[in-house]
């Protein structure tokens, strides 16, 4: 698949934006703050409803305009985002509306969208920022989330499984709580029909995970060889808080425990994956250099499974990502695009893009404005 085109309205420093785009390497360039990240955040907001960096909607409607409130000033602009998206035998039209103090509105080919979860597949994009690392140096609920959103962008059952799973562990932990305070013994006979759900959501949830997390370590080893020449290997190995044939009694087991703190210690919300290297922990004893080759290789494999899964291959943005990555490590990821739609965001037209890849397009930012070079 590819993006033919898209157009801003409001977006971030973007009074209006339309431009078309090229189904090869798309190169994004200009100098610090101008406003490239914003191109590849807004694609990324209509493939996932979310934005890369975690803004919250209002962050990211331009702010020109305001009025005074009781409450102090506030932007009365909403934002508009809509692509065109190219598949084998069609093309979809994706648009975003995005609100002050409401929620944000997804359609499709001129059709809302009911749930904003319906988005989830039709434009699937990988994206590569440096910021990726965290992934792998930071907490567990950064790599779940990553393995969220991977699973939820290809497997709309994964992703319903999910939404169920912490609706119900949402209504446990208030029902935890409420116990603790009342007594109540109507609160007792809801915990029991509560858990029954959280099982059957959370061992969907945790045997996707599994069989996901097998398909993504054999890939990963795969292109994390070729990086470091055969000299080390990868592995990743999933931390399941619990199995699903242990999910009952293991709630069971610690309900005291849960009533104490007011909330379920036990299930896929508390689950993790380990990244090794030679069986050693890159977390806590692995260089940077290794970190950086690690989620290289984790995003590189997310190329082949997305491609594999879901019968087109996905688009690719890497936002800034070279600075971050030595010569070889460049190469290596030049040289893996191949015929994917790419694009790539850095402060000038870098010698090893013009050396190493054919770039079908350059486009310049400044200070919200794009200009088409090619």
């Amino acid at each position: 698949m590819q993006i033919e085109s898209i157009e801003l309205k409001d977006f971030r420093n973007y009074e209006y934006l339309k431009t078309d785009f090229y189904d090869g390497v798309n190169l994004i360039y200009g100098d610090n703050a101008q406003g490239k990240t914003n191109i590849l955040e807004a694609i990324y907001i209509a493939a996932t409803t979310r934005s890369h960096r975690g803004a919250r909607d209002e962050e990211l409607i331009r702010s020109e305009d305001f009025y005074d409130t009781p409450d102090g000033l506030v932007n009365e602009k909403d934002a508009h985002i809509k692509l065109f998206v190219k598949k084998k035998h069609f093309t979809d039209r994706i648009d975003v509306h995005l609100k002050k103090n409401r929620p944000k509105g997804f359609a499709v080919n001129g059709i809302p969208l009911r749930k904003l979860s319906d988005i989830f597949g039709v434009l699937q994009v990988i994206f590569f920022c440096p910021e990726d690392l965290d992934i792998i140096r930071r907490g567990p609920g950064v790599r779940r989330h990553f393995l969220d959103m991977d699973i939820s962008r290809m497997n709309g059952i994964y992703l319903k499984s999910l939404i169920d799973y912490n609706k119900i562990l949402d209504s446990r932990n208030k029902i935890l709580k409420s116990i603790a305070f009342k007594e109540k013994t109507s609160d007792r006979e809801t915990l029991e029909i509560l858990d029954i759900q959280l099982v059957k959501y959370g061992a969907e949830v945790i045997s996707t995970r599994s069989d996901y997390i097998k398909s993504l370590k054999d890939k990963t080893k795969e292109i994390h060889g070729s990086l470091s020449g055969g000299k080390e290997e990868l592995q990743i190995i999933y931390e399941p808080s619990v199995l699903p044939e242990d999910f009952t009694e293991g709630l069971e087991k610690s309900l005291a425990k849960d009533l104490r703190s007011g909330q379920t210690c036990l299930g896929p919300h508390r689950d993790d994956f380990t990244f090794l290297i030679n069986g050693k922990d890159i977390r806590k004893f692995g260089s940077q250099g290794q970190k950086r080759t690690a989620a290289l290789a984790l995003k590189l494999a997310e190329i082949d499974i997305t491609a594999a899964v879901t019968g087109e291959p996905p688009v690719l943005l890497l936002d800034d990502v070279f600075s971050e990555l030595d010569r070889s490590r460049q190469e290596y990821l030049l040289g893996r695009i191949g015929t994917l739609q790419t694009f790539i965001t850095c402060t000038g037209n870098d010698d090893i893009l013009k050396s190493k890849i054919k770039v079908d397009g350059i486009f310049n930012v400044s200070n919200g404005k794009v200009t088409k070079e090619t």
